[in-house]
């Protein structure tokens, strides 16, 4: 059973409880739950922001770079006075600023398949916010190894694009889209970036993952949303399961 909001807290998070959506129960919901935020550049500083500052109890951050002056028009976490800290603790300062009731993990490290298989099993729900295919890649293999829910994001000049990916329901993955798409791994140094686009896309990766904790989920699994920065428009596509993908469709056969 969730722990019961202390009244301090209840008239912090009142305009969410008071929504029926959320009420007591999603906001106790938020409190207990574990979070994974893999990445803390763009999308990580904005999607942690939005994850500590609604009532997530713990986050977990794990990135191996530091703060540069390149960083500060986009990853909103980070000040002047930060350039050359490490990340994960230039963040955690500034969240705790924001929240000092979340307990935030941090990892200076890479996250390679080792870490991963230590952290995913412990987490509720993970959210990718590297910016490299290889990352993504496994970070998405090893949710769907422990079944756990991925929020995958991702964002490059003017475009934008996110995806829930949910073991549970047997959907497809990352890999599916990865086959499909075969996307680029180009760097935002290499193509650039537009800072509210980035911003954008984290948050809506913290948004399906807040609502995904209380079962109010806002998008089906398997479902990629893209974002146009220069039209300002969406477009949704249903990304169908690979029946060759190594990682949903070799997970399915060891349960069969």
């Amino acid at each position: 059973m969730p722990k019961p909001l202390r009244y301090a807290q209840a008239l912090r998070y009142n305009r969410q409880i008071v929504l029926p959506q959320i009420d007591l129960d999603g906001q106790e919901r938020w409190q207990q739950a574990r979070v994974l935020v893999i990445g803390i550049g763009g999308l990580g500083c904005s999607a942690a922001q939005q994850l500590c500052s609604s009532g997530i109890g713990h986050l977990t951050l794990v990135d191996e770079d530091i703060v540069e002056v390149t960083n500060l028009p986009r990853q909103c976490l980070y000040s002047d006075q930060q350039i050359g800290m490490r990340k994960v603790q230039a963040a955690r300062d500034r969240l705790h600023a924001i929240n000092p009731e979340c307990t935030i993990q941090t990892l200076s490290k890479r996250a390679d398949d080792g870490l991963l298989q230590a952290l995913i099993p412990d987490h509720d729900i993970v959210l990718d916010c590297t910016d490299n295919l290889q990352s993504r890649e496994t970070i998405n293999a090893v949710c769907y190894q422990h079944a756990t829910p991925l929020v995958s994001g991702a964002a490059i000049r003017f475009e934008g694009q996110l995806m829930l990916v949910d073991p549970t329901q047997s959907s497809a993955c990352y890999g599916c889209l990865s086959a499909l798409m075969q996307p680029s791994d180009l760097s935002c140094t290499e193509a650039g970036i537009f800072s509210p686009v980035v911003n954008m896309v984290g948050a809506q990766q913290a948004h399906i993952a807040l609502l995904y904790l209380i079962n109010q989920s806002p998008t089906q699994a398997a479902v990629l949303h893209t974002y146009d920065g220069r039209s300002m428009q969406w477009a949704q596509f249903t990304i169908p399961t690979n029946q060759h993908c190594p990682v949903c469709q070799g997970k399915q056969k060891e349960n069969t």
